[in-house]
């Protein structure tokens, strides 16, 4: 028996880099995106290793169900989540169109709160004991302080980060862990699909391949909060003691044109 591990937004990014780590790691996986085309990519890819596809939008709002039944129905238990799926949107609250934020946060917030409560009874339960067993939460370092342009994007991933900080204590006896993973700027096609692609947050980025790695060792310590980068790490630190409102001023600077 060979543990399984659920990657969501396994497509391209972050996720896609996870799913390269936990096939070498030895798990059998289970990626999970809209793109049947490019999932079937990355199982080419990863030939010789156990992968399972399940195509599925995550904004719908019983996607979650879905996938879970899914996997239930296929007889199979899940040791890890990783529930890396999710999208940002730059402009001011006003203009983005009602229903795009709805979507933002249903798959940003919703599925990823589904999905763990779906899978933690499983993952507690499960019949491997000695390998790591949990959820990784990808966040990000629009956690630790308001965005203005970005303002739901930053408040849902504040929800990930408190959510997977109060769920790794609920947890802490159990053996299944909690990791928040909490990326700065990386090169993946977020500010695209964000429509900030020319702004400061893109002045430095990290590869998907460092930050994967990065959130994947500390999963495996056991860690509770995981900030790849020395820079980012200094500015989450820094954004816990200036005001808010001055954080929030350096937020839209930051979210200003280069």
């Amino acid at each position: 028996m060979i543990p399984t591990a659920l990657i969501t937004g396994a497509s391209g990014g972050i996720g896609k880099e996870m799913a390269r780590l936990f096939a070498k790691a030895g798990y059998h996986l289970i990626i999970v995106a809209r793109s049947e085309e490019k999932l079937k990519q990355l199982q080419s890819e990863l030939d010789g290793h156990q992968v399972t596809i399940i195509v599925q939008d995550l904004t719908e709002a019983d996607a979650a169900k879905k996938v879970y039944e899914n996997i239930r129905a296929a007889g199979r238990t899940v040791e890890v989540v990783i529930n890396n799926a999710g999208f940002g949107l730059n402009g001011y609250f006003e203009d983005i169109p009602l229903e795009e934020q709805l979507e933002m946060l249903r798959i940003n917030v919703h599925t990823l709160t589904a999905l763990s409560h779906y899978f933690l009874k499983d993952m507690k339960n499960a019949p491997l004991r000695n390998i790591p067993r949990g959820i990784i939460n990808v966040a990000s370092t629009a956690a630790f302080q308001p965005g203005p342009k970005m303002a739901v994007y930053y408040a849902s991933k504040a929800y990930v980060l408190s959510l997977s900080e109060a769920l790794a204590v609920e947890l802490r006896e159990t053996g299944v862990t909690v990791t928040a993973l909490c990326p700065g700027a990386t090169a993946t096609n977020f500010f695209k699909t964000a429509r900030a692609e020319h702004t400061r947050l893109t002045n430095r980025t990290m590869t998907p391949s460092i930050v994967a790695k990065a959130g994947f060792l500390g999963f495996v310590k056991g860690k509770r909060i995981v900030i790849p980068g020395l820079r980012n790490q200094t500015g989450s630190l820094a954004a816990k003691f200036l005001p808010r409102s001055l954080a929030a001023k350096l937020a839209l600077y930051m979210d200003s044109e280069r």
